[in-house]
């Protein structure tokens, strides 16, 4: 076979694959790299194999092509350390998740390479469109999940998107929700009232009203509206908390999800993320309407921290070490606060993990905190 020409072609591909990889190991620098950030992290074991083409026959035998294979063979190792990693963390989540909420009958693997491959196989499902509520003049609906043919009412859980509060929609990342409905819950999915049009507690008060529809038609959507579990992503998960610490409490909740989300309102105006990734306070005045020092009373009934304690639900709390939108800090006061107060919790922490990691449902941080998922609705919703 000749010699594989134009070597300088190769080194520009090898190079182009080498400064995408830095994305697998180091925080994006603003918002558009975060969103190739996922890619980077979550699909990075596609992304080596395409950084190993330099090793097809021929490329070596150039000088370019010597230095492509260098090059490549440094970005595939790097692409390759997220699944690395992760497959620490899903060595010890099982023991490390029975040691809180108790032995499981759940035998399926924290991490599979061959879901990781092929995907997570999931099973027919019914899907359906309910109005709930009006908010600021719209209507307001919620996507729900069942199984085809529950034997018995199923247990309910209600999800809230993300968003930074003023955008999103109930159908994003909806393989979770198909997977759980096939799983036996059924699986609310709800939209809310925006900010800036609504502020905070309208979004809380969304999900009240919700829940209120769930259970005036539990019957005829065969809802156990008796056992509910929140989730919230990123501005979801602020949600979510905050209506299970809601002052007037909320009936059923048996636990919350949280998926990197700020409990704390203060730290994020306090330390806010970088601003080249999110204009935080920005954000922050729009849904709370003005800053701390104008706000403070809102700000404290939007900071699920202050109120969490010995009356809080039990809570999972899911969260990318290199989270460059939500610092992982949250989490950690959070969990260190629920210790002391002896309340039941997990806190899954993957270290290579990014703000909406859980973006590719079959990748390592899609199939963790499935697992994770999975392992706490047993417990809470036994």
């Amino acid at each position: 076979m000749k010699p594989v020409r134009n070597g300088r072609a190769r080194v520009v591909y090898a190079v182009a694959f080498l400064l995408l990889s830095l994305l697998a190991v180091f925080r994006a620098p603003e918002y558009h790299l975060w969103m190739v950030s996922i890619v980077a992290t979550e699909w990075g074991h596609v992304l080596a194999v395409l950084a190993l083409l330099p090793f097809a026959p021929g490329w070596s035998e150039t000088k370019g092509g010597r230095v492509a294979v260098v090059l490549g063979m440094a970005a595939a190792f790097l692409f390759m350390t997220p699944l690395i990693r992760s497959r620490d963390v899903a060595s010890v989540l099982p023991q490390n998740m029975e040691a809180v909420f108790g032995p499981s009958k759940e035998i399926s693997k924290p991490l599979s390479l061959i879901n990781l491959l092929v995907g997570v196989p999931l099973s027919p499902i019914r899907q359906t469109t309910e109005q709930y509520a009006l908010s600021c003049g719209e209507v307001l609906s919620l996507e729900l999940y069942r199984p085809v043919s529950p034997l018995k009412p199923s247990p309910l859980v209600l999800v809230v998107h993300g968003g930074s509060w003023q955008s999103g929609s109930r159908l994003e990342l909806d393989p979770l929700s198909r997977y759980l409905a096939a799983r036996g819950y059924a699986v609310a999915s709800v939209d809310y009232g925006l900010a800036p049009r609504s502020t905070f507690p309208g979004p809380v008060e969304d999900v009240r009203d919700a829940l209120a529809y769930l259970r005036r038609n539990a019957a005829d959507l065969s809802l156990d509206a008796s056992r509910v579990v929140l989730l919230g992503r990123s501005a979801g998960g602020q949600i979510a908390l905050s209506a299970a610490h809601d002052p007037d409490p909320l009936p059923g909740i048996k636990g919350v999800i949280n998926f990197y989300g700020p409990n704390d309102m203060f730290l994020a105006w306090r330390v806010p993320g970088p601003k080249r990734m999110i204009d935080s306070r920005r954000l922050l005045i729009q849904y709370l309407g003005g800053s701390p020092a104008e706000q403070p009373e809102r700000y404290a009934l939007a900071s699920p921290l202050l109120r969490a304690g010995k009356g809080s639900p039990p809570i999972l709390m899911i969260h990318g070490g290199r989270d460059e939108m939500v610092w992982p800090l949250h989490e950690y006061r959070l969990s260190d606060k629920l210790k002391a107060a002896r309340v039941t919790h997990y806190f899954l922490n993957m270290p290579w993990a990014t703000h909406g990691c859980d973006y590719n449902f079959n990748g390592p941080c899609g199939q963790l905190s499935t697992y994770a998922v999975e392992r706490f609705l047993a417990f809470a919703l036994r």
